[in-house]
């Protein structure tokens, strides 16, 4: 933040001079921080949220600095910080990607052995989102692989796909038809990358071969065209200006011959790639579209090479087959016959190891083995990538509110309850999450793997983003987790002069959740977003530490109340709404994800109270394979499955469950 020359303020007119102290005392005054705590908040946050900690992203440097700096403020605090093994941290390891392996091989086989071999990075590609493995089996031109109810198209309404590879054209039929059922930006949804590979793995097919479909390669060569009739106009009027320049003007002749020459150099670069073929049939790069995710091995082929297949096999070209179902609108999905594709794709899972900071302190009395949590989440989205809302940037996040605020005021609760003199009644367990910004992973990955049992664990305090206090707003979700939530809450808000928005339910998008998904008593205090938010802007200047210092002493009592308390919180499970306004896009189902387990389907870490999913029998650590008809490799594959539905439809779920294949039926509720 930067200081105001008092010399020049001085100067100003009294009106100015006002009207600039007015705005600045609406921002925290950094210099000297108010009180002690106010100094210590400080302190923490601007290392925790520093650029030496490159935002904390997972598999940073950073990252693993934020948590030697927890763990020594835990022991400094007087916690013990050898629960684990002897040490601080709870180390796991996470998949975050996934490379390229030596052997990527493509063959088409047809009859009397006739094959037609394909090379790596000429006729083909891996793609980097989907699976690994060797392949084998009948091929189906798929068309456009698309499963559109509203539109009147199915690809794969009249084939058999299971465990055929099929070949699939990118993006969407009549592009070129303004009038066509696809227009009106239907067509973006139809013709993403996933949307087809789920459509196409969820009929059962063993491989993916991608390929361009003409009308953007015929795009492609017609721009190149453009593009070199554009350049040609520039030499033509770069050379006339030339010729009218004045000889004995050696600036202006020596200015004119460059722009000339710059002209020619643009216009042979147009031409170079205007003669490259390949340029207007590009393969997806390595990495594009994600990693990971698909339970089959996914190639991108280049239309040259499948054109040589399909004129082999139907006596058509990939530009025929696109005309003739733009002609009728009607596929045109056929098994080749007589022809096989024989391929394997090597993908190697990259892995980051990762780690929960957890700091004790031991209770004393006849509750001491019951525990209570308090907890926040010190990563966040790094240098942007897919976390961001800075698209494109590659600046440090240092998410100072999102989540070194949280962080901060989990430190300081630990020094808090550690100075005190007596022990408290129950055990505290301070536990600073990792990989929260990744689907709340290292919270999920403490309650698989936790250090004192759940069921002695009576209560689960969180806290996100809570250093952007604005006119004294903080919201608190999981007040109706149990019943004496709401009068401690309503009552602290008024003794710290908070205006509260009420939550009831304890699922949300933060670490309590992976709590109250095992059934106990949670609370997540919030202060609200902002512009700044998952952005390189969240900075340590912005920071209300007032605001902060109000909510670290709300939490503090709230804390003290649950610990010394001698009846246990009763767990209340809080049904969901019904609501009669449509505010979502497919059927409400109710499950929620368990982004840490690595499993061949959807796992599900809970089911919401009340819900479809619930009410059909489903539970907590079952995994999704199937959903009406159609199998389910990820999270990905069931929410378009959803889609395909509607409220009141009654709908099987497959899921595996202990190692056993288990069928359901849940009729699938309103939108929301």
């Amino acid at each position: 933040m930067k200081r105001v020359d008092r010399h020049r303020v001085a100067v100003l007119p009294t009106a100015v001079m006002l009207g600039l102290f007015a705005a600045l005392s609406t921002f925290p005054v950094f210099g000297d921080a108010a009180n002690e705590l106010e100094s210590r908040l400080l302190k923490d946050i601007q290392y925790l949220a520093s650029d030496e900690l490159e935002g904390r992203g997972v598999g940073t440097d950073g990252l693993n600095k934020a948590a030697d700096y927890i763990r020594d403020a835990f022991r400094e605090a007087g916690l013990d910080v050898t629960s684990v093994n002897g040490e601080a941290f709870q180390p796991f390891s996470m998949t975050t990607g996934s490379k390229l392996g030596k052997t990527n091989t493509l063959a088409f086989i047809g009859p009397d052995g006739k094959s037609i071999e394909l090379k790596y990075d000429g006729d083909f590609r891996t793609c980097s989102f989907g699976g690994p493995g060797k392949f084998e089996g009948d091929i189906v031109f798929g068309g456009y692989a698309i499963d559109a109810k509203d539109e009147g198209y199915h690809d794969f309404a009249d084939v058999d796909l299971k465990g055929k590879i099929v070949i699939v054209m990118r993006r969407n039929p009549q592009q070129g038809n303004p009038h066509s059922k696809f227009g009106h930006g239907r067509a973006a949804a139809h013709a993403a990358i996933r949307r087809k590979v789920s459509n196409a793995f969820g009929k059962g097919a063993a491989a993916i071969l991608f390929v361009n479909d003409p009308y953007s390669i015929r795009k492609n060569a017609k721009n190149d065209q453009t593009l070199v009739e554009k350049e040609t106009g520039r030499v033509v009027v770069a050379a006339e200006a030339l010729v009218k320049t004045n000889a004995d003007d050696a600036d202006k002749t020596a200015a004119a011959r460059k722009k000339l020459a710059d002209a020619v150099k643009r216009l042979k670069a147009a031409k170079l790639a205007a003669a490259k073929s390949e340029d207007d049939d590009p393969l997806m790069r390595f990495g594009y579209g994600g990693n990971g995710g698909t339970a089959v091995p996914v190639m991108h082929v280049t239309a040259k090479a499948v054109d040589q297949l399909l004129q082999a096999s139907l006596k058509k070209s990939l530009a025929d087959l696109e005309a003739e179902i733009d002609k009728d609108f009607k596929p045109q999905t056929t098994v080749l016959k007589g022809w096989k594709v024989v391929g394997e794709t090597s993908l190697e899972q990259t892995k980051v190891e990762i780690k929960n900071v957890i700091g004790v302190l031991e209770g004393e009395g006849p509750l001491a083995d019951e525990t209570v949590v308090i907890g926040a989440h010190y990563d966040h989205v790094g240098m942007g990538g897919p976390g961001s809302l800075a698209p494109g940037s590659k600046a440090v996040h240092n998410g100072a509110d999102d989540n070194a605020s949280g962080t901060v005021a989990l430190i300081e609760l630990a020094r808090r309850f550690g100075s005190r003199d007596k022990k408290p009644a129950r055990r505290i367990v301070f536990i600073a999450f990792t990989a929260e910004e990744r689907g709340l992973i290292g919270s999920a990955h403490y309650v698989k793997n936790p250090v004192f049992p759940l069921d002695k664990t009576i209560a689960m305090l969180n806290m996100d983003m809570v250093g952007r206090v604005t006119d004294d707003k903080l919201v608190v979700y999981g007040i109706g987790t149990t019943p004496r939530w709401k009068k401690l809450i309503e009552e602290g808000g008024k003794k710290h002069s908070f205006k509260l928005t009420l939550k009831q339910g304890g699922f949300g998008p933060s670490d309590h959740s992976s709590f109250y998904g095992k059934k106990m008593p949670v609370l997540h205090f919030f202060s609200g977003t902002h512009k700044d938010y998952h952005r390189p802007t969240d900075d340590w200047e912005k920071i209300n530490l007032a605001g902060m210092s109000r909510v670290v002493e709300m939490v503090e009592e709230i804390a003290d109340n649950t610990i010394s308390t001698q009846e246990r919180p009763k767990y209340i499970e809080v049904k969901r709404k019904s609501t009669q306004a449509r505010t979502g896009s497919r059927p409400y189902f109710g499950s929620i994800p368990d982004f840490a387990e690595e499993a061949k389907g959807y796992a599900i870490m809970a089911v919401a109270g009340g819900s479809p999913a619930e009410k059909g029998g489903l539970k907590g650590g079952d995994v999704i394979v199937g959903l009406g008809g159609q199998k389910i490799g990820n999270l990905s594959d069931f929410d378009l499955a959803l889609r395909k539905f509607k409220a009141g439809d009654e709908v099987e779920i497959v899921v595996e469950r202990k190692g056993k294949e288990v069928k359901l039926k849940v009729i699938l509720g309103k939108p929301r």
